[in-house]
């Protein structure tokens, strides 16, 4: 089994990450479109016409599945444009509905953190509205978050600074749970935990989306076999500066894997 998975940078890794643990006999290509990266401060018709180049170059590739592991970019993308194409093609959407099915008989609220083309969008609020029956869902956009992501600032003071300036309008202690509204923003669990306090829970839609790929290719699974990876950055083949970067990115991954 071949599964592509895309993303406008190196957030999507955070889902390779998963999928790696879940199916380790597949074969991945990863594509990061690091020429227009961040997708988040960009229109939907831009990012539109971004992500069908990139559904060509996973076609040409053979991948048996091609997974948007983008928030933003699923968010601005059609399920009938996803159906136009020969493979299956599965989206993500913030997991609020997993956040609330196990948090929200709770009287601590979930706070929802995405880019600003998510948190406006309507698709997810369609999905809070569809969900939220007690009101107990906040949103917040963090769009800086992403270009400290794609710097590898992951412990930095300033993307810790640029964290607690937009959640200071918000009580803290009022939440229990964040939704990780963006797969950038799985870097940085610990900055995040150190704001809002230890106890603070996090839910993402990695898990969830690796999942709908087992079930549409249950007869493709490899169980036998090492899977391997390639990695493109804008249609073109990393080099090993790009790299060693793409490791540090995975290695930050593997030591906040655990903080649920």
């Amino acid at each position: 089994m071949k599964i592509g998975i895309f993303d406008s940078g190196i957030g999507g890794l955070s889902v390779l990450h998963r999928a790696r643990k879940m199916l380790p006999g597949a074969q991945f290509i990863y594509y990061a479109d690091e020429k227009h990266v961040p997708y988040g401060e960009k229109t939907p018709e831009e990012i539109r016409v971004f992500i069908g180049e990139i559904f060509g170059f996973m076609i040409e590739r053979r991948a048996d599945a091609i997974v948007i592991a983008c928030n933003t970019a699923t968010s601005a993308v059609t399920r009938e444009y996803r159906n136009s194409f020969s493979v299956p093609i599965i989206g993500m959407e913030p997991a609020v509905k997993k956040a609330v099915d196990l948090y929200g008989d709770e009287d601590r609220r979930i706070l929802v953190a995405a880019t600003p083309i998510t948190i406006k969008g309507q698709k997810l609020h369609e999905l809070v509205e569809r969900v939220d029956t007690r009101g107990m869902v906040d949103l917040i956009e963090l769009p800086a978050l992403v270009r400290f992501a794609e710097k590898g600032m992951f412990e930095s003071g300033e993307a810790e600074e640029y964290l607690r300036s937009a959640l200071s309008g918000y009580e803290l202690s009022d939440y229990g749970t964040i939704v990780l509204g963006c797969t950038h923003f799985n870097y940085f669990k610990r900055s995040f935990r150190r704001i809002f306090g230890e106890d603070i829970r996090f839910t993402d839609g990695n898990e969830g989306t690796v999942k709908q790929v087992q079930r549409l290719l249950p007869d493709r699974e490899d169980t036998n076999e090492a899977g391997g990876t390639e990695f493109y950055f804008s249609g073109e083949r990393v080099g090993a500066e790009q790299r060693r970067f793409i490791d540090r990115c995975l290695a930050q991954l593997d030591s906040v894997f655990d903080i649920e």
